[in-house]
């Protein structure tokens, strides 16, 4: 759990962009969405949204519905087992009321 709550913290609060993927992560966990809902309901740049997409993929935090256009994003495995950790973290930046 100590490397788990490490590497959350890096991607989320350490790294530029951490708030920002706060807020996708938040969003994917109330339901699957694609990059273009993303996008809108965040009031992000459409490319801010798939760089970051792109970036918690990569890091195992997300996975995708299909490799094409319109693909739907959801928690990946990795982030559900360490959910308790993300919403700790999301209370300690206050991003995120319990």
């Amino acid at each position: 759990m100590k490397a788990a709550r490490r590497f959350l913290e890096w991607i989320l609060i350490a790294s530029i962009g951490g708030g920002n993927r706060v807020k996708i992560l938040i969003k994917i966990f109330e339901k699957p969405y694609n990059a273009n809902e993303l996008s809108k309901t965040l009031n992000l740049d459409y490319k801010t949204t798939r760089y970051h997409l792109r970036f918690l993929q990569k890091n195992n935090l997300i996975i995708s519905s299909r490799n094409d256009y319109g693909k739907v994003y959801y928690p990946s495995d990795y982030l559900e087992r360490n959910k308790d950790v993300f919403d700790e973290i999301c209370n300690k930046i206050g991003k995120k009321d319990k």
